[in-house]
């Protein structure tokens, strides 16, 4: 899977100042030299700022491409590892590289084993805190976003619940009103009694599932298949249903009634009948980590309210306030119709 694009930084104030105050720091403790004539200032400030801006732009360029190769919180110990190697490394050969030149260009300039060593450790200094700079400064807006994500993931979990109970009676009510009339029903009515227990259960679940931003892949599948038990009592064979799950998928986690809605989209919207069934197919892809749900596009007859498409911006709203690795896809092709699903990691 390709890297996403790395953001622009946003960092030009941050760049410009901060190169320019640590080159003066830098001239300002290099001695008494720099400070016998304005020419001699000059020369100082002028070698102090082009080492600041092959290390300072070098390690910034490193800082930017660990976040673009480990970008998620679980990977900030790795990122901080390459990143304090990776700045070591750079400093240290592009410390070399520059006074090397400068004594090329300038023969006073001492060049010598020891001279470069001193030179690289000091230069170490102003990276590492210039690297802990960016870190913080990365680590707090990270902070924010979630703080962000978190609230609009919140609102986003409140309207699926009031999309998906379609109604204002208290669930809980409604829940144990079933449970008392499962109790009244003649034991004798077997299909009765299923058929309310089902029921019962698919309301439990979205209780249940009310605070929760994930669940596993296997309890979603298990809600799903009670759901269209329930629908099957009205279809009967008119609607045909095929899951390729295999167990390895089923601890990976989902939004709660996600895959839930886009079956019932599937019954909402297109037409089940003796003579056309519609087929419905759950495949789960380990690899790719992602789960697909397709069914046959067989749209009703027309004078059928259409639908909105919010229930599908609303689930494409949730993954992304979830962090999904990949953006939730919609397809048509032919006679199908799939909306494709990242599959979460715990």
């Amino acid at each position: 899977m390709p890297l996403p694009a790395s953001p622009p930084l946003r960092d030009r104030r941050l760049v410009l100042g901060g190169l320019v105050l640590i080159s003066l720091v830098m001239t300002l403790a290099s001695g008494q030299w720099a400070f016998q004539s304005a020419l001699h200032f000059s020369v100082t400030w002028g070698c102090s700022l082009l080492y600041t801006l092959v290390l300072g732009l070098g390690n910034r360029e490193i800082w930017r491409q660990l976040q673009r190769r480990y970008p998620h919180v679980a990977q900030t110990r790795r990122r901080l590892w390459y990143l304090g190697l990776g700045s070591v490394a750079y400093t240290s050969v592009a410390t070399v590289a520059v006074t090397l030149g400068l004594a090329w260009a300038q023969p006073g300039v001492n060049a010598s084993p020891r001279a470069l060593l001193l030179i690289a450790a000091i230069n170490l200094v102003p990276t590492l805190v210039g690297q802990l700079i960016y870190e913080s400064r990365h680590s707090f807006q990270q902070w924010q976003e979630n703080q962000r994500r978190a609230d609009q993931l919140a609102q986003a979990q409140t309207q699926a619940q009031l999309d998906a109970l379609a109604q204002q009676l208290d669930p809980h009510f409604l829940f144990n009103s079933l449970n008392t009339l499962a109790a009244l029903i003649d034991p004798a009515n077997a299909l009765a009694q299923q058929y309310l227990e089902g029921l019962a259960d698919v309301y439990r679940y979205v209780l249940l599932a009310h605070d929760r931003p994930t669940v596993p892949l296997a309890e979603e599948l298990a809600f799903v298949r009670t759901y269209v038990a329930l629908q099957k009592v009205r279809f009967r064979d008119n609607v045909q249903v095929c899951y390729d799950v295999p167990p390895g998928a089923l601890a990976r986690r989902v939004a709660p009634l996600s895959v839930q809605l886009l079956v019932e989209n599937a019954l909402k919207h297109n037409e089940a009948s003796r003579a056309r069934p519609l087929h419905l197919r759950l495949v789960a892809d380990t690899a790719a980590g992602a789960l697909r749900v397709e069914n046959t596009w067989q749209p009703r007859p027309a004078g059928l309210a259409p639908g909105t498409g919010l229930g599908l911006a609303n689930v494409r709203r949730r993954y992304a306030l979830l962090g999904a690795p990949q953006p939730v896809e919609v397809a048509q092709e032919g006679g199908t119709f799939a909306v494709t699903l990242p599959l979460l990691d715990a």
